[in-house]
């Protein structure tokens, strides 16, 4: 789905407050050990989801924040917000039981100002990524408005495939693997259409984005540092990386 490079346009893509920050906040504790959603927990002295919310401010790209979160973390979420300390309002709506019905509940939800015109491109973030940054969040929307989309990638040289028999062979000399990261951005119109019509025939959305006129989706240098808190571990590398 994604090209290995994305050429960067000469004038910026996306004007200011043309793109809409989505974040999502629905997962769980269980296996970073904590009983209560992960991305609520104590980093820096605030919760994890709170850096990600705080990096609207500085790009200037982004007019609308949109926190997407279970039913039962309005009040943990609340806090995150006011943690975040930023001059954008934040748009708290509930997800769904999957990631995808998550993100279609916020698509649902800018829906209005997509077809109005006035937002012309879509950011999605893992809010359990607390270090991606705001240059990352910049570049993959400016890349989404020129391609279509836009997804940071890292090189992965440590895969191997491994055959019904259970035998390894190493990667074929210049096979390119790549890691994905969030944020990720696309032409809101675009992603819009293509939900829907995923919804419409039960396949995948990146299969409807692959096949849309016009769209393409490039991958653009991920970040070595914008690391997913998971495991317990994770948050001691991430508060380490913090008091840098």
């Amino acid at each position: 789905m994604t090209e290995p490079v994305a050429h960067p346009s000469p004038e910026p893509a996306c004007p200011p407050g043309a793109a809409a920050f989505v974040v999502l906040a629905g997962g769980s504790g269980t296996r970073v050990g904590a009983g209560q959603n992960k991305v609520y927990l104590p980093l820096g002295g605030r919760p994890v989801v709170s850096w990600a919310l705080s990096w609207a401010d500085q790009v200037p790209e982004v007019g609308r924040v949109v926190l997407v979160i279970r039913p039962q973390d309005e009040e943990p979420a609340q806090a995150a917000v006011a943690a975040a300390g930023i001059r954008l309002p934040v748009e708290i709506i509930h997800g769904g039981v999957t990631r995808h019905r998550s993100e279609q509940n916020a698509l649902d939800h800018l829906s209005w100002p997509i077809c109005a015109g006035s937002l012309q491109v879509v950011a999605i973030h893992d809010g359990a990524r607390p270090l991606a940054g705001p240059e990352l969040l910049q570049t993959v929307i400016q890349a989404a408005a020129a391609n279509g989309g836009a997804v940071p990638t890292l090189p992965e040289k440590e895969v191997w495939a491994v055959d019904e028999a259970g035998r390894l062979t190493p990667p074929t000399a210049g096979e390119s693997l790549h890691r994905v990261q969030t944020p990720q951005a696309f032409r809101a119109t675009a992603l819009l259409e293509a939900y829907a019509e995923a919804l419409r025939e039960g396949t995948d959305t990146s299969a409807a984005l692959e096949g849309r006129p016009g769209l393409r989706v490039v991958a653009v240098p991920g970040n070595p540092e914008n690391l997913k808190v998971t495991f317990a571990e994770d948050m001691s590398r991430a508060e380490a990386l913090l008091s840098r």
